[in-house]
């Protein structure tokens, strides 16, 4: 994988200093987040077939790894086995509710230690949106389909024909499939395939594909990260427990080699979550992708980066030796660090 390289243009907002297309070694960093996506949506489209997590309407039964998950009181009842209030107590709170709490507290916790990080390294939505966003660069040299963002990546191609079909056969059956693989989540996944062979549909099975896909296909080419920021319950619980957590895990630029930035603002342009990374502060809406990271390795160099991840938010360095003698584009990024009057970057 490290002699693999592709070429990549960036248009900088200063369109003095944009660069023309560049050629480099495929980031790790970036190849590990595409994994860790890829394997996260095998696992959520696969764990109905795998009976790993999926609830059966016609047996009204929840099962989980295998088993079917109930409270056995109806057992117990049928069993003629009389127990007592202190034990059906015990039974209700083990087994009905601190599992629903555990599952419950799972982003919260995410939110506390890792901040967003799920949904920038595992959200199966979040990985459709990114693809979106790509396929549409390579179109309309945008993120958007509405207007044109100084910010966005150059990465318009030529070869319109190509991506349009690619872009079409996406659109059309990404949300098919996803339809597919999350409906076996609350009907038998071998029902559902059965009725798809024999194209004989019950209301149920019509009503989870056509939902799905509809859901998906708007989402995808009309919200995309809107519905990242505002709308997901999962986001929004990381994103307020990671905001009021001193222990979060943040993206953090070393301010201390602010002189090495050469502003060429790639940071800004990789982040699809329109983010100005260089300000260093807690910002709701970064999913710690790490895009920022692989952008300033690419102008600098591999590791020497100015962006990291960081545990806390103990780094604050206030030292304004480090903004003397800096480009004056520089001077708001060492203004928004801290090291003097807050500014915009």
């Amino acid at each position: 994988m490290d002699r693999a390289v592709f070429k990549i243009g960036f248009k900088n907002a200063d369109k003095s200093s944009s660069w023309p297309g560049q050629t480099w070694k495929i980031h790790h960093l970036h190849v590990l987040r595409r994994f860790t996506q890829i394997a996260f949506i095998l696992f959520i489209f696969l764990a109905p077939s795998l009976n790993i997590l999926r609830y059966d309407s016609a047996t009204r039964e929840l099962i989980v790894f295998g088993s079917v998950w109930s409270l056995g009181i109806n057992e117990i009842v049928n069993s003629n086995n009389l127990l007592g209030a202190s034990q059906i107590t015990l039974i209700i709170i083990f087994k009905g509710i601190l599992p629903w709490l555990f599952v419950l507290s799972i982003f919260p916790l995410l939110g506390v230690f890792a901040g967003r990080f799920f949904c920038g390294w595992l959200c199966p939505e979040g990985a459709m949106f990114e693809l979106a966003d790509y396929l549409t660069l390579k179109l309309k040299g945008g993120r958007s389909i509405y207007s044109k963002n100084a910010k966005d990546p150059y990465l318009k191609s030529e070869r319109k024909l190509f991506f349009s079909i690619i872009t079409i056969l996406c659109l059309f059956l990404i949300p098919f499939i996803s339809g597919i693989a999350l409906t076996g989540y609350f009907i038998a996944p071998e029902t559902v395939w059965h009725q798809i062979m024999n194209l004989k549909f019950t209301f149920g099975v019509k009503a989870g594909i056509i939902g799905v896909s509809v859901y998906m296909f708007v989402t995808s080419i009309f919200v995309r990260h809107l519905f990242c920021r505002y709308v997901c319950a999962a986001g929004l619980m990381q994103m307020l427990f990671g905001w009021i957590s001193p222990y979060s895990l943040r993206l953090k630029m070393d301010v201390s080699r602010i002189s090495e930035c050469t502003d060429c603002r790639r940071c800004e342009q990789a982040c699809f979550m329109d983010i100005l990374p260089r300000k260093n502060k807690k910002n709701i809406s970064c999913v710690n992708c790490g895009a920022c990271i692989v952008a300033c390795d690419r102008e600098l160099g591999k590791g020497r980066g100015l962006f990291h991840f960081r545990f806390g938010d103990k780094e604050r360095i206030d030292n304004k030796e480090n903004c003397k003698n800096l480009q004056p584009q520089l001077s708001p990024v060492c203004r928004a660090n801290g090291t003097g009057r807050e500014d915009s970057v």
